[in-house]
């Protein structure tokens, strides 16, 4: 045997399934003498790439995590108190060997087949009962993608659900509390523009309802910390007609009193403090609760309880007939996945410390914050908000910067408010220790010596407990799987008993789509778990996340190469936000050039749901494309109706090779035509595996392409997400490209 020593194939021979002789079986079934021959037979010839792709040569498995590691290093981890919708936890390690680096648990696919997903299944319906019950709510989803998208989700089906009820009446303006977190005011503002809605961001104690108001979002506890007491607010805007929308924090609401008992109509949050990583911003899995009326017309899935044919209990996904593959354009939402690893995770914690634990955490995350308040005082700092779940608001004047810089020299982020006001929020990790060295920073920052006790000692008989009517009163999570699994032991053998009933690819291939014909990779996956990215807040300033921002460059870069396109951006976290991303970058194309009439998007009949379901909520009319038997456009359908609708064309969707597999001969001439009438191609890249290093979006005419990284890289499929969806423009595009109000990033 010779070989090079240069030789770094081992991760293409470890990792790619067919060998040698499966290739020629596989051949001779399709009847194909070698592979340059089925490509040949395959993909058109005048849209194949002229030359290889031009990206850096291969590494070896152990070169690769050597490299990572270097790039890592790069990221310093702090201790961050910036709260706003993130904080630090403690991931059980029961969890994280057992379900966040087990294949077993994220290489599942969505749990379409109930009889191979009964384990996954129970694991997200877990996760509904645990966040219905601490929201006071009737029944919650199987989760969302963040808490901005939930936040949006449920102002549409707000104005959905009042204006059809409004018997005629126009409600169009929806309040936004000034004290929610930024990101999500910018989420929900952005979703609103297309729909005609008109945000109306205000004080929530002065803000003046009438019947142009179809609902509000308020945040409990706000941005800032502070605990209000919104039951005023509520009964006014329902005196109006209005829906209230909650987003609250999960853990707060194991000791204060949740929404739906002061009358919230829906109930939005992020549950990542319930043991899943920061990761430096996700992903997490968004949740969403709400009354029963409105059950039928929430976004997202929801596990249900059934029987099978044998009369045993048995779970599915329920109510399927809200969504995009079945009503297509009339769907009320896009969203056709989940956070379900990340969900399955957190109603995990909510198992393993049931709701007394849960109520220990919150209130020693609460008692931290209390005595480092009580420490404060004698320094001469006052703490501003009248009452608080687990974040400080303190008024710091001329010593704001010098504490900062104090803090970050210690090892702490805190977060600025304002020029004279600091915020501090605790969670799960904060001990003793912490609250003294923040005592010694705000000492020093006026020129003191903070008193030498350990204050582990001081307070040793120092009990919290929140006042009424903030207290929570009412049980939580009294279902049996809550008080159950306690031990390690007992919580080892329950995940284990619940991945032994589902198929991943720990068994066998999973020949359900694109979406699972994917590697998951271990070596690739391994990072995901390392301090130096797990434990990062997304807040932090750059100077301490220049590994992350290197990686988000080398990826930016390669899928620019691997599509052809000019500039990429990396915050669609679905392949149906990624959708949604590129409809709305050619809707600003389109009215920046004066064209605001160009709203009809053509969609073939063959394209997938979220597709026209994307293009609702984007704002347009949807012209459905015939297709014949095989799922191939109808040219001559599609060129007809772009010269119909030539003055108010905007785009055309169109997924490459089809749903159906094929590569179309004709689909440089489709992208022609389209251009012709001034419209522009949206290309779906649910396929775009099947393209890489033969074609490119760019090479058959697109101007915009969404890829979805859980099928075309190394995301797992999780049993029904993580997912990616980022984008990749053409030149003229770029300019449109997303941006972020709290971190800069993006067009």
């Amino acid at each position: 045997m010779t070989t090079s020593i240069f030789d770094t194939a081992d991760f293409r021979s470890r990792h790619i399934g067919p060998r040698p002789h499966d290739e020629i079986e596989m051949l001779k079934a399709v009847g194909a003498a070698s592979l340059d021959q089925l490509i040949g037979e395959t993909v058109p010839a005048g849209i194949r790439c002229a030359e290889p792709l031009n990206l850096p040569p291969p590494m070896s498995e152990h070169e690769f995590l050597g490299s990572l590691k270097a790039i890592a290093a790069k990221n310093r981890v702090l201790t961050s108190y910036l709260g706003q919708g993130y904080y630090n936890c403690i991931v059980p390690s029961v969890m994280k060997r057992n379900i966040f680096e087990n294949p077993g648990w994220y290489t599942q696919y969505t749990p379409y087949q109930p009889e191979i997903s009964q384990g996954r299944l129970e694991a997200l319906l877990n996760y509904q009962t645990m966040v219905a019950d601490l929201t006071g709510m009737d029944v919650a989803n199987a989760s969302l993608l963040d808490e901005g998208t939930a936040a949006a989700e449920a102002m549409s089906m707000a104005f959905g659900v009042v204006n059809k009820g409004g018997n005629g009446r126009a409600a169009k303006k929806f309040f936004v509390s000034e004290r929610c977190f930024a990101q999500t005011i910018d989420v929900v503002r952005t979703r609103a523009i297309p729909l005609g809605i008109e945000i109306a961001v205000g004080n929530h104690e002065t803000i003046q309802f009438d019947n142009s108001f179809f609902g509000a979002l308020i945040q409990y506890p706000a941005h800032d910390g502070a605990l209000l007491d919104y039951r005023p607010f509520v009964q006014n805007a329902h005196e109006h007609g209005l829906m209230v929308i909650v987003a609250a924090d999960l853990l707060s609401l194991a000791v204060i009193t949740p929404p739906g008992e002061f009358g919230a109509d829906v109930v939005i949050g992020n549950s990542q403090r319930f043991g899943v990583p920061l990761g430096f911003g996700g992903p997490h899995a968004g949740f969403f609760a709400a009354k029963n009326e409105y059950i039928r017309v929430m976004p997202g899935r929801i596990i249900g309880v059934s029987i099978d044919a044998h009369n045993n209990t048995a779970y599915r996904m329920t109510l399927q007939t809200r969504e995009q593959h079945i009503r297509r354009e009339k769907a009320t939402s896009n969203i056709c996945t989940a956070q379900a690893l990340l969900a399955i995770m957190a109603g995990m914690y909510g198992v393993y410390h049931g709701p007394e634990g849960l109520k220990r955490i919150a209130l020693r995350v609460h008692g931290f914050a209390k005595m480092l308040e009580s420490e404060l005082k004698p320094i001469g700092f006052v703490q501003k908000n009248a009452a608080y779940f687990d974040t400080l608001r303190i008024e710091t004047g001329e010593s704001t910067g010098q504490i900062l810089k104090l803090a970050v020299q210690a090892g702490y982020n805190l977060r600025t408010i304002d020029a004279s006001t600091i915020g501090i929020a605790f969670d799960e990790t904060t001990t003793a220790g912490d609250v003294e060295t923040l005592r010694r920073i705000f000492a020093e920052a006026k020129g003191m010596m903070a008193p030498p006790d350990h204050l582990s000692q001081k307070y040793a008989g120092f009990s919290v407990a929140l006042p009424p009517p903030i207290a929570r009163a009412s049980k939580f999570m009294q279902h049996p799987v809550f008080s159950m699994y306690h031990s390690e032991t007992e919580m080892m053998r329950y995940i284990k008993s619940l991945e032994n009933k589902d198929l991943s690819l720990t068994q066998s291939m999973i020949p359900l789509g694109s979406c699972t014909m994917k590697l998951n990779a271990a070596t690739e996956l391994l990072p995901v778990s390392w301090p130096e990215f797990a434990e990062v807040h997304p807040f932090v300033p750059q100077d301490q996340v220049e590994g992350y921002h290197a990686i988000f460059r080398e990826l930016e870069s390669a899928l620019c190469k691997l599509t052809g396109f000019a500039a990429c951006s990396l915050q669609p976290n679905s392949g149906a936000q990624g959708e949604y991303t590129g409809l709305l970058v050619i809707r600003a194309y389109h009215q920046d050039r004066g064209q605001v009439q160009r709203t009809v998007a053509l969609i073939p009949s063959s394209a997938h749901g979220t597709n026209p379901a994307s293009a609702v909520m984007a704002g347009m009319k949807v012209v459905v494309v015939n297709c014949d038997a095989m799922g191939n456009i109808d040219v001559a359908d599609m060129k007809a109706k772009a010269v119909q609708y030539k003055d108010t064309l905007a785009a055309l969707m169109v997924t490459y090779p089809s749903t159906h597999g094929v590569f179309e001969e004709r689909i440089r001439e489709i992208c022609d035509i389209i251009h012709q009438n001034d419209g522009l191609v949206y290309m779906d890249g649910a396929n775009l595996n099947a393209q890489v290093g033969l074609t490119s979006p760019a090479i058959i005419g697109a101007d915009v392409c969404h890829i979805n990284l859980h099928k075309t890289f190394a995301i797992p499929h999780g049993g029904g997400g993580p997912g990616m969806g980022p984008i990749c423009v053409a030149r003229h595009l770029t300019p449109y490209l997303p941006g972020h109000s709290v971190v800069k990033i993006g067009g």
